[in-house]
């Protein structure tokens, strides 16, 4: 299984509108993407660790599923893909980084 995850570190004036608009808007494109999957959402949660870790500002983690890198970088190529780029810009206000990562995945149990 191959994921292709984009990462929302940041935080957005309207998080409902934000988390609204990728759900219906922007997914509705990428279930376009030739051989996807699955994609996964996932979303901050409040949670309490008693060992001191380092949290992550992650507001909003996209995660695509594939079955192989080719499939992956024929998503990438599609025209699909453009116009989620496009969708990108008509996003409810988000500040902060965006980041693109493709990574093989197995279970362990």
């Amino acid at each position: 299984m191959i994921s292709y995850f984009v990462r929302y570190c940041g935080s957005s004036p309207e998080p409902d509108r934000f988390y609204a608009h990728y759900e219906n808007q922007h997914a509705a494109i990428l279930r376009r993407f030739p051989k996807i999957q699955a994609l996964t959402l996932h979303q901050t949660v409040s949670w309490n660790d008693p060992m001191p870790v380092n949290r992550g500002g992650t507001f909003l983690l996209a995660q695509m599923q594939f079955d192989s890198g080719a499939d992956l970088d024929a998503a990438l190529r599609s025209e699909a893909r453009r116009e989620a780029r496009e969708d990108f810009h008509r996003f409810p206000p988000f500040s902060g980084e965006v980041t693109h990562e493709a990574m093989a995945g197995r279970v362990v149990f």
